[in-house]
């Protein structure tokens, strides 16, 4: 079965989380659970499978329950950090003054990457495309995974941000991009 945890998201303040939305870079993350982080030893570019249990503002209320399974990627500078990705953080108007609730299940643990090669031509649908696009091929990498599950058969839950900490004094509000 799973970890449990909620924590509080990290990141820069809503009107720089608007642009990088709107770019694809790192806006929102979370911190593992240290010891799932340490027993599991979660690296650089492996993903994090589970449930978004709930939502909770900067007053501590539930906003959402989506009971949602997402596979969201570690950052790419450490496993500890988990991304939120940028529909996510639309969806739900997600800023750093919000609180998640989270089921860890499975990590896919990155194990490398294979090679596909791929001809435009195939994609082509008449025989002037395909007569120029015959010679066009690119070679992608594709992530190759191995799935580990979260403490098979029991549930832990360690990292849990206390209920009277939820209740920020300072706050910024969404800002869609």
């Amino acid at each position: 079965m799973p970890e449990r945890c909620r924590v509080v998201l990290c990141g820069f303040d809503p009107m720089l989380v608007r642009g990088y939305v709107k770019t694809g870079f790192r806006a929102l993350w979370w911190y593992l659970p240290k010891e799932v982080y340490e027993e599991f030893e979660v690296k650089p570019g492996d993903v994090i499978c589970g449930k978004l249990l709930a939502v909770y503002n900067y007053n501590g209320e539930k906003q959402e329950e989506p009971n949602l399974y997402v596979e969201w990627p570690t950052a790419q500078e450490t496993g500890y950090a988990v991304v939120v990705p940028g529909s996510a953080i639309v969806k739900f108007k997600l800023t750093e003054f919000h609180f998640i609730e989270f089921e860890i299940q499975k990590i896919k643990k990155l194990k490398g990457y294979k090679e596909e090669k791929i001809s435009f031509a195939d994609e082509a649908r008449s025989q002037e495309d395909i007569e120029a696009m015959e010679a066009i091929e690119e070679i992608r990498k594709s992530p190759v995974y191995e799935e580990v599950e979260v403490y098979p058969g029991e549930v832990k839950q360690r990292k849990w941000w206390p209920d009277d900490k939820m209740k920020l004094e300072f706050h910024l509000d969404f800002v869609p991009p």
